[in-house]
């Protein structure tokens, strides 16, 4: 029994060899493209990643201008120490990152979505520095609510669950979410999830109950330190399973005796299944070890899970220490966290439905993501109406550069270059003070509104080497629209999925909309400017702004009029208060 003390290593082997009798060879679920031989796992966790691409005509800002200042140092915030500090990974060059992932049991929603898209945000932004990251989301696919939901339903729960880790993954494809280097399964991960119990068992920190194995929380004198609970806030019911059985109501359950009709594995004290937060203990250590990085997910997650957590992987080895705790703050529904047990939750799929996903990442992103956020459909159309305007500018860049393509000059005039030394300054600096890309986005403003000068007004079209200055905002903006996860596969393409959703929103076909663009000219040849006010008015209280030019008069998504209003009364509110 005394080799049972060595503590997991990284499974970059694939088997599993924390423990000597882990013998059986690991199972991974992967993407369809990452169920790759053993040398193909290594490389997809920390392999070799492009610099970050050349900002403009093939070269970086410190080669063009001496100015420009270097990528500085990357500050996160702690939950465990309350404080944002200097990250500093424990491996040169390389991160290892866990976050903990869904329940798969139901449609995930705008709360789930938010999670993934800043960890997706930080993963980017880190592979943008430079470093070579593993990222580990696990799926949990065994959990009372699983049960509990397939029983209902007459399924089989780890087919059940199957089913919704396939939905969650679309939902992330959608969102432009990164797939994972890992997504391992707690179906998958039995024997190492058993061997880890065994080994807090072992030191003397669970006990066994009917069956049953509880983690007997005053051994551990360090229980609360993340949360900055004490141990007497714990009382039973409140998150916590009330159960006579325990020696003390804060204690937790890693092991749970089999019931009937609930899928078990055997194992030492019999058949059943582990308790919630064994799990990612366990798989954070097969795949990262005990020591690593970075640990994520929503602050919901802080008590009890990421609690029980450390408390778990420090029993089963002295030297577990994980040197970055990050949450992501609640998204809100009337001041209320959104949550199923609450029932006052959208589904991705259902804003999916009538906003552009792209939209929906750039509202989740355009508060910091530690500040809570509060759905409302004004946020949304704020959001849409901003991501049309960023792809509608870059398109006509797009279509501009394509008619000028050849003999552009290495250089660019120095007021073009102020704004981009400006943009790529803020964007880094903004970035590496614990993501703050809601000042990111407000920067973007600038060279969005410069390319639309020089595209569109008198002054602009007269600028020497105004092509030389497009290409170069144009490629700025999009390396950080990459970073951000927000750049499309088509401008154009984006453009017509958001025309088509602010259509749908309108409950209007673009048919109707050209009938009242034609008519509105024809009231306006007439004179008749009540009528031509009042179809603008109709329009533009749908949320279809039209916008008049020496071409003609086209349309474009806008936030319907009555929600504007609304935002103009909460915006005088806030400055009168």
């Amino acid at each position: 029994m005394g080799t049972l003390l060595k503590c997991y290593k990284p499974l970059f082997s694939i088997r599993f060899s924390s423990f000597p009798n882990s013998l059986r060879t690991l199972q991974l679920r992967t993407h369809p493209f990452n169920n790759l031989k053993r040398r193909n796992l290594i490389r997809r966790c920390f392999s070799s990643l492009n610099p970050p691409q050349p900002l403009i005509n093939g070269k970086t800002f410190d080669q063009r201008d001496g100015n420009a200042n270097p990528s500085p140092e990357l500050w996160l915030h702690n939950t465990m120490s309350k404080k944002k500090e200097v990250f500093k990974p424990k491996v040169e060059g390389k991160v290892g990152m866990y976050v903990c992932g869904v329940t798969a049991y139901d449609l995930s929603h705008i709360g789930h979505a938010r999670v993934y898209v800043t960890f997706d945000v930080l993963y980017r932004y880190l592979k943008h520095l430079g470093y070579e990251v593993c990222y580990v989301r696990n799926f949990t696919d065994v959990d009372d609510k699983i049960i509990a939901r397939a029983n209902e339903l007459g399924e089989d729960p780890i087919s059940l669950s199957k089913r919704y880790c396939d939905e969650f993954n679309q939902d992330m494809v959608h969102l432009h979410c990164l797939p994972p280097s890992v997504e391992p399964r707690v179906s998958d991960h039995m024997p190492q999830i058993i061997d880890m119990i065994k080994q807090i068992v072992y030191n003397g920190y669970a006990y066994k109950v009917e069956g049953d194995v509880f983690f007997l929380v005053e051994k551990f004198p360090d229980y609360g330190q993340l949360s900055g609970r004490k141990l007497e806030d714990n009382r039973a019911g409140e998150r916590v399973a009330v159960d006579s059985r325990k020696r003390n109501p804060a204690d937790f359950a890693l092991w749970k005796s089999a019931k009937e009709g609930e899928p078990f594995w055997e194992s030492p004290w019999g058949p059943g299944r582990p308790g919630w937060h064994i799990e990612c203990s366990a798989m954070s250590a097969a795949y990262l070890g005990h020591s690593f990085d970075m640990h994520g997910g929503g602050m919901d997650l802080v008590f009890p899970h990421h609690e029980n957590e450390i408390a778990q992987s420090c029993a089963a080895c002295k030297h577990s220490n994980v040197s970055y705790w990050i949450h992501n703050g609640f998204v809100t529904v009337d001041s209320e966290k959104m949550s199923k047990s609450l029932g006052n939750f959208f589904t991705i799929r259902q804003v999916l439905d009538v906003y552009h996903p792209l939209a929906l990442r750039l509202f989740l992103i355009g508060t910091h993501y530690r500040s809570p956020i509060n759905y409302s459909d004004v946020l949304l159309e704020s959001a849409s109406e901003r991501i049309f305007y960023i792809y509608q500018t870059l398109h006509d860049s797009e279509n501009f550069l394509s008619q000028h393509d050849t003999g552009l000059q290495e250089s660019i005039p120095p007021e073009t270059l102020n704004v981009i030394t400006k943009f790529h300054n803020d964007f880094l600096a903004s970035m590496s003070d614990d993501l703050h890309t809601p000042v990111v986005l407000a920067a973007l403003s600038d060279p969005l509104k410069t390319i639309n000068d020089l595209l569109h007004t008198r002054k602009g079209k007269k600028q020497k080497m105004r092509i030389e200055s497009v290409a170069a905002l144009e490629k700025i903006i999009r390396n950080v629209l990459n970073v951000l996860g927000l750049m499309p596969s088509s401008y154009s393409k984006a453009l017509q999925q958001l025309r088509e959703m602010a259509l749908k929103r309108a409950k209007l076909t673009e048919d109707q909309i050209l009938e009242k663009i034609e008519e509105r000219t024809e009231a306006r040849k007439n004179k008749d400017y009540e009528k031509s006010d009042a179809i603008r008015k109709d329009l533009a209280v749908v949320g279809i702004a039209l916008m008049d030019s020496p071409d003609g008069t086209s349309w474009r998504p806008a936030i319907p009029l009555p929600l504007q209003e609304q935002q103009q009364q909460v915006a005088a509110t806030q400055k009168t208060a």
